[in-house]
């Protein structure tokens, strides 16, 4: 009875524990106006290098298109140390403040 008690405590004390939050970075093309940016679930800090931020939020697509569509297209974007691949990244800046810059194979394909 003692040891289904002790493993009772344990487990409320594991489920009652916050879930870590994650980390977000990214690089506007142009330094935003603001040094702060509010976007969704994430307070975003920005300076000359990069915008940075935290949050719980679990879904970083959801995150990158806040901060575009707020601070304009991206050059990059990583979440939890892992870099959005090219793809991802240019469906985050289809919300971009302005616009997204065309991709070059979709600039060469409307040369042609």
């Amino acid at each position: 009875m003692i040891r289904f008690a002790s493993c009772l405590v344990a487990s409320m004390i594991i489920a009652a524990a916050p879930a870590a939050a994650a980390t977000y970075s990214a690089k506007p093309s142009i330094q935003p106006e603001a040094s702060r940016i509010i976007a969704r679930d994430i307070s975003w800090s920005c300076g000359p290098a990069a915008c940075l931020g935290s949050t719980e939020e679990s879904r970083p697509a959801v995150l990158c298109q806040g901060l575009a569509k707020r601070a304009g297209q991206l050059e990059s974007f990583v979440a939890n140390g892992r870099a959005f691949n090219s793809a991802e990244l240019a469906k985050c800046n289809l919300s971009a403040k302005g616009g997204a810059a065309p991709s070059p194979s979709l600039a060469n394909a409307s040369a042609k």
